[in-house]
């Protein structure tokens, strides 16, 4: 088991750093726990009476929901009613003590509001302000509504996989919200503070989900700018089109995630499934390799291949359930889930994060924070 670190939160890389989060739902709330992890002072600002629309999601835990503790876990909250004058007024003066604020808005809602950059700057001028939307602050689909599948649809990484019928496949993850929109913002505003050191100058960030998702694309738009050639699903290597990088069914309807795509792995892999030397050129006819390797992956239970490359050097897995990875000894060895979210009375691992043990807030147990709306006259003073 790795040990948590156990430095003062007053050592960490953003002690002292007030954020001011708007957002809910996942990617502003996801931006916002990594500063919260990383020694950050996050001020969660919620609307009165039900709060972020995520403490409502199944399934229920505590006094909220799990998905709402794992991604708050850290923070405070302050109820305000922004179309109230008065809490308007609460938050324009609690904005000119914060460092950072994350919204996620449609473009121009802040603004209406009394609470868009150009206002909140003004009295602020260092104030960092990240606005997280699905397509931009500017631009023809500016204020189009949408959601991690659209934004995945509009870039073409959807249409990149495709099942055998030939619809695209459901992505199992939330690449739009997590990958293009909470990370980015993160890289954006820790970029913005190291300017600001210098500079004295605050910004204002536009993260653009749907921009931001054409990195991970990057292969196939070298393919097709540089290569004049466009992937097609299933047929490139990343898509299914190569026996070195594909998903096999075994025997007991279990799967095998192959990717021996160096040849020195290939070789090793051919030698575990017993595949002829013969037949483990796969340049001619990929098509051709590709049955071969999955009849013979076809033969045998998930639990033989399991045990077959054991040890081995070939870049193969037994496709694992969450709750089977979740158990795995080789993440808890290293620590991965003794961070503890707690709750009322109740306590669930926190939700790991892409932030080393050295830079991250030592306190092995943090709670989510509770919604109190009558209390948030006092608690404006005790923030401010």
């Amino acid at each position: 088991m790795t040990p948590i670190a156990t430095q003062s939160s007053a050592a960490l890389p953003l002690a002292g750093i007030r954020v001011l989060d708007f957002s809910n739902l996942l990617p502003g709330p996801l931006a916002s726990l990594l500063l919260a992890e990383a020694g950050a002072e996050v001020i969660k600002v919620e609307r009165p009476g039900s709060g972020d629309e995520m403490r409502g999601y199944e399934p229920g835990w505590d006094d909220a929901s799990g998905n709402f503790a794992l991604l708050n876990r850290g923070k405070t909250s302050l109820c305000a009613d922004l179309k109230d004058d008065g809490d308007r007024s609460h938050v324009r003066a609690l904005a000119r003590s914060a460092d950072v604020v994350i919204e996620q808005f449609r473009p121009g809602v802040m603004e209406r509001l009394g609470l868009g950059y150009e206002t909140l700057s003004e009295g602020n001028p260092g104030l960092i302000y990240c606005s997280i939307t699905g397509y931009g602050q500017s631009g023809e689909r500016s204020m189009k509504a949408g959601h991690d599948l659209n934004y995945m649809a509009e870039t073409g990484v959807l249409g990149l996989a495709r099942a055998s019928d030939g619809a695209p496949a459901l992505p199992p993850v939330l690449a739009a919200d997590i990958g293009a929109g909470a990370y980015p913002a993160v890289i954006n505003i820790l970029l913005a503070l190291q300017k600001r050191a210098a500079t004295g100058r605050g910004c204002h960030l536009d993260v653009a989900m749907s921009d931001n998702l054409f990195t991970f694309a990057y292969w196939g738009i070298s393919a097709g700018l540089a290569g004049g050639r466009w992937p097609r699903p299933g047929g490139e290597l990343t898509t299914g089109g190569s026996p070195r990088y594909r998903i096999y069914r075994t025997a007991d309807g279990e799967y095998l995630a192959v990717a021996p795509i160096e040849e020195r792995f290939w070789q090793v892999f051919c030698d575990r499934i017993g595949l002829a030397p013969a037949d483990r050129d796969d340049r001619p006819d990929p098509a051709a390799t590709i049955r071969k390797v999955a009849e013979r992956i076809a033969a045998r239970s998930g639990a033989e291949w399991r045990e077959r490359f054991a040890g081995a050097d070939a870049c193969v897995s037994v496709v694992d359930s969450l709750q089977q990875a979740l158990a795995h000894p080789a993440f808890a060895e290293r620590g991965l889930f003794d961070r503890v979210v707690a709750g009322r009375g109740t306590r669930m691992p926190a939700l790991p994060v892409p932030i080393a043990d050295c830079l991250r807030d030592p306190a092995a147990e943090r709670p989510f924070p509770a919604l109190d709306p009558t209390g948030r006259r006092k608690r404006w003073t005790d923030a401010r």
